[in-house]
Parts: structure tokens; C-alpha cells; sequence
């Protein structure tokens, strides 16, 4: 029975441990095809360089990355602040206040996750035009954030639900307003479910690149996913210069992980457990 049970963690340790190795392994690959020549990367795409090209990454970066990495976190830590923080004021009323139309308004933001992207472009681009907001980083940021409302709305509610009706009881009685409850009793619980909704709508804004590409006109103005598409030439491309664009435009995504990454286990299992 002993060796069962130390078999068990033994096989979900090796089972992790292969998980990881191939998840790990594309990203290193990544990052040693950064050093190469375009020689080396299609006569021997999995070896060692022969020779560092350090340069790569320099000519990347000339080559408009970082004005698109600059763009990118703009457009990305403001639209991510802008969804969570209304995802949050929708989720608290929606999920522990009773009001008329309190269903249908659940419908209405809950319809937005059936909506895909794709077939709103046309409307989004003549709405953008109209409104003064086409070519505009304003505009951007206002689309990816309504894209991220109603899945962090969802998360939010399912969390808040969890949470004790007896403490907004008990601050009711003690003359706490709706207001101060939510700000000063709510929030401080859900830090790590925000912090979920925050990486999850970050990563889904930085990788965006359909509405990036469709309403940014300007060079100067666009966005990471565009501007590696820039890098590739119409008749030529230097890949390995792509390839690094593509590590230096991944490492905020991964520092953003990293920073927030005890808040996010927390998060994921945020009301597991009832009240």
C-alpha cells in the first residue's frame, strides 16, 4: 500500500516533468534560432550556431520593435486595466444584489462571448470612422477592452458568489454604503481572481491582431503583432531576425506572468471552496 501511494506523486511528477520539457523546449528553440543566420536555420535548424548573431536582435529592434513593443504595452496594460475594472463594478451587482432586469442584463453581457470578432469588423470600422477613434490608440484600447468584459465579468461573478453574504449583512448594520462594501470589503477578497482576469486579458490584448491591423493605419501606432509581420520583406526575410523580434516582443508577457504568478494559482482555484 506504501508503494502505491509514493508511486502515485512519482507518476504525476514525470507526467509534469515531460509536460513541461515540451513546453519548454519550442521556447528555447526560439530563443537559440535568434543567434542564427538564415544559413544555419534552414541547413540545420536544431543545432547549436555556429556563429552568435547577436546582431539579430539589434537589427529587430531597429527595425520598428520597439516602437511596436511600446505600443503594444500601452494599448495593453490600459485596456486590461480598463476591462477588469469595469468587469468588476458590472460582476458585483450582477451576482449579489437583487434589481429588475437583473437576468436580462446577466444575458446581455454573457451574449457578448458568443460574439466573434471576425463579424464585427465592418460595423467596428465604420463606427471607428464616424466617432473620430479610427487610427487612434484610444480606439484600440476601448475595442480590445469590451472584447474582455463579459469573459472577466463571468469570472468575477462566479467569485463573488462565493464570498459570505454575512459580511455585506454585518457592514450593512454598521452603516456601510453599497459602495464602500464593494471598494472596502469585496475588492480586498478578489485580488487573486482580478489578478486572473488581468493576465488572461492581457495575454488576449497583446496577441490581438486582427482589429491592431484593421484600424491603425500609422506605423508609428501599431501594435506588436502588426510590426511582426512588418519585419517579413515581400520578396526576401531575414527569419532569423523575425524569430528574434518574436523573443523580444514575448518578454513582457512572461515578466507580467511571472510578477503576478502567486496570484494566479491563487486565482484558479478562487471559490473552489463555499463561503
Amino acid at each position: 500500500m506504501k508503494a502505491r501511494t509514493k508511486a502515485v506523486p512519482l507518476a504525476c511528477h514525470l507526467v509534469f516533468t515531460i509536460l513541461a520539457i515540451i513546453i519548454i523546449l519550442p521556447l528555447l528553440w526560439m530563443i537559440i534560432t535568434g543567434f542564427k543566420s538564415n544559413r544555419d536555420l534552414f541547413l540545420s535548424p536544431f543545432s547549436i550556431p555556429k556563429k552568435w548573431m547577436f546582431s539579430n536582435y539589434i537589427d529587430a529592434w531597429q527595425s520598428g520593435i520597439g516602437v511596436y513593443l511600446k505600443n503594444s504595452i500601452i494599448v495593453t496594460i490600459a485596456a486590461t486595466a480598463v476591462s477588469t475594472f469595469i468587469s468588476c463594478l458590472a460582476a458585483y451587482p450582477l451576482s449579489r444584489l437583487n434589481f429588475k432586469a437583473k437576468r436580462v442584463t446577466v444575458y446581455f453581457i454573457m451574449g457578448g462571448l458568443m460574439l466573434a470578432p471576425q463579424s464585427s469588423v465592418i460595423s467596428l470600422y465604420k463606427m471607428m470612422r464616424l466617432t473620430d477613434l479610427y487610427n487612434t490608440t484610444t480606439g484600440l484600447v476601448l475595442i480590445d477592452a469590451a472584447f474582455r468584459i463579459p469573459f472577466a465579468t463571468f469570472l468575477l461573478m462566479t467569485f463573488y458568489k462565493s464570498i459570505s453574504y454575512s459580511l455585506d449583512e454585518s457592514a450593512f448594520i454598521d452603516g456601510a454604503s453599497t459602495w464602500e462594501i464593494f471598494m472596502k470589503i469585496i475588492m480586498p477578497l478578489s485580488k487573486p481572481i482580478i489578478a486572473s482576469c488581468a493576465i488572461v486579458s492581457f495575454r488576449a490584448v497583446w496577441n490581438e491582431l486582427l482589429f491592431a491591423n484593421v484600424l491603425l493605419e500609422s506605423d508609428t501606432k501599431k501594435t506588436v503583432p502588426v510590426g511582426l509581420i512588418n519585419l517579413q520583406g515581400m520578396t526576401t526575410t531575414n527569419w532569423t531576425v523575425v524569430v528574434a523580434g518574436m523573443v523580444i516582443s514575448s518578454l513582457p508577457l512572461v515578466i507580467f506572468f511571472l510578477v503576478m504568478e502567486k496570484q494566479f494559482v491563487r486565482g484558479l482555484t478562487a471559490g473552489s471552496v463555499k463561503g
